[in-house]
Order: C-alpha cells, then structure tokens, then sequence
C-alpha cells in the first residue's frame, strides 16, 4: 500500500472544493511551467492519491522544475536532495550523534525530513542509498539505530531521472518502482507552448515567484476527501480483472500485484473528485492505467528487444478486457 493510505484522517468536509483547489494548483503551476496541463494534472493526482511520482525523461523538459513548482504551490516544507554516487543513506535519512555534555545521544533528521521531497537524479545514487528511501516511501517513517522517527504528513517524494545518460547510474530495482505509484514522462513541448517558454523567462517569473496556494492541513481535508468517492463493486471487479490480465500476457515476464490495483483505484477516485464527480468511471481507469501501471511490469527479454514494454502491454490490455454492462453507460 503506497505511503500514506493508512494515515489518511477520517473524512471530513474539505473547506474548499475539491475540484476547484485542484485546478487552483494546476493554473499555479503552469504560470511557470507552460504547455504541461496533462502531466501538471498527473502529477497533482498522484499527490492527492497518497503516493509518490517518478518523472522519467532526456534533460532539459522540466522534470525537476515541476517538482519545484509543485512544492512552491504548497505551503509546505520542501528538501531537495540531488543523489551523486558519493551519496550515503545517512545523509538522506539523518544520523544519531553522541552529544558528550548531555551524555545522550540526538538524532539530527535528513532532507527527507519534509513534506515534499525532490529526490533529483534518483538513478545516480548506489542502491545501498537508494533502499534508504525504501521505508520512508512505504511506512512514513525512518528506522535510524533501531528507532522509528515518523517524516511530516502530507508526504509527497517526486523522483526524477535521465533515461539518456547511463554512464554512472544503477537502475532501480522493481521492489522500488513499485513504491512509486506513477511514472511519467514530460514530453516535448509543441511550438505554442515552447514560444510561451520563452516569453515566460523573459518576463522573469520563476519557481520562486509562486505562491502557495495550499497549506498542509488543506491538503490533509482535500486528500481524505477523496477516500470518501464513491466506487461501485462492478468497477472494484473491472480493476481487478484490468491489473490481473497483466500477470498472463505471454510477453510479460511479471505482472502488476496487488499493490498496483489500490494504486489504480485510489488514482481514479482522485481524477474522478477533480472532474467534480462523487463516482469513478471506467475512463478514470483507462485514463490512468498506463502511469500507474506500466512501471510495475517486466517484459521477457524477447520482448524487450522488440520494443515492447510496459505501456505496450497494458493497452493491449485494456483493449482486450470489456467494460462490464453495468458500466458501459458510465462516462469521464
């Protein structure tokens, strides 16, 4: 279960609409970042959803500079830690230090200590600092010599890395793909949006120009709210059925677990809450299969150097697992 669903406070009403704190983040963010409103609303949904993002993309698209403006959008504490291969799991997570006047010992919290964690260059850092992310990302907390010390909640860690350049780089092990409930890429700019940059940089504006938009006890509301969509059990059932129709794709060596349907289904409440609706649809599915799927499959190696990857497999899927009746009539 991806971070924070287990700490979602019971519901109450948000003293805002949902839909409209929404789209409020998402005009915040794109005052900077231009012509990205889809990826904007992907990466706001996976925040929303409890989870943490994975942007995955060839330098120079942004990636870092959403996670920034993401958190510049928030009243919020924001770390960036930019993982080198020198990087050690201590300066991540924190150390405890012997302090000899008081003859105690004082745990000095790391970057991953905030709401928002940037987490730059993911991929550059050894796997022994990578696992360090591995409970916090899960449980909420860090286990520095035996002691648990629970990070801020919301808690939100958006990675980024370079798909490009291997030189230097240790790939993530699915175990933590898997803590991660999107990837996404950025993408190109089209020419509108690219002139837009431009004219953006001139005038001046940047990350640090935004305001918050948010505090952390709005985000908490906002968040429980979205538990409280509703799902019918024929849509729990076409979940099921979409994320099960993964593990016996001939050209797929591992299917999506568990994990990656609770994963899906909160997602689609999310989406449905900033659509303004009470109810998930099969398109909120469909929608957002691909990101929230496809970073937790593996092609056999035949596949593989064929081209066909996790994005491949689960359109395949969705094409060839029907919508149930009852739902057909249903609509984004």
């Amino acid at each position: 279960m991806p971070t924070g669903y287990s700490r979602i406070p019971a519901g109450e009403a948000a003293p805002v609409d949902f839909a409209a704190a929404f789209q409020s983040l998402v005009d915040n963010v794109e005052l900077v970042l231009r012509g990205k409103t889809e990826v904007v609303s992907l990466a706001l949904t996976c925040l929303f959803a409890g989870g943490h993002l994975l942007i995955e993309d060839v330098p120079g698209l942004g990636k870092t500079s959403l996670a920034r403006c993401i958190a510049a959008s928030l009243d919020a504490s924001c770390h960036r830690i930019q993982f080198t291969p020198d990087l050690l799991p201590s300066d991540v997570t924190g150390v405890t230090v012997y302090r000899q006047g008081s003859n105690k010992f004082t745990f000095h919290p790391g970057p991953v200590f905030a709401h928002v964690v940037v987490a730059d260059e993911v991929n550059r850092a050894s796997p022994k600092t990578q696992s360090a992310l591995l409970e916090v990302m899960e449980e909420g907390r860090v286990t520095v010599d035996g002691e648990p010390h629970p990070v801020p909640w919301p808690f939100f860690v958006v990675a980024t890395q370079n798909p490009v350049d291997m030189d230097g780089t240790y790939a993530l092990p699915e175990a933590q793909l898997d803590r991660f409930l999107m990837r996404i890429g950025m993408g190109y700019p089209d020419r509108a949006a690219e002139v837009a940059i431009l004219r953006t940089r001139q005038s001046g504006l940047r990350v640090e120009d935004l305001s918050p938009v948010l505090s952390t006890a709005e985000m908490a509301s906002l968040i429980a709210t979205t538990t409280q969509i509703h799902v019918s059990d024929t849509l729990h059932e076409y979940v099921v059925d979409v994320v099960a129709a993964t593990r016996s794709l001939a050209r797929l060596r591992l299917g999506a677990s568990p994990r990656g349907s609770i994963a899906l289904l909160r997602a689609a409440q999310v989406r449905a809450a900033a659509a303004g609706r009470t109810f998930v649809t099969p398109d909120d599915v469909k929608a957002l299969a691909v990101p929230v799927l496809a970073h937790r499959l593996i092609p056999t190696a035949d596949s593989e150097l064929r081209g066909y990857g996790g994005s491949d497999a689960i359109r395949e899927v969705l094409a060839a697992v029907p919508v149930p009746q009852a739902l057909a009539g249903a609509g984004a």
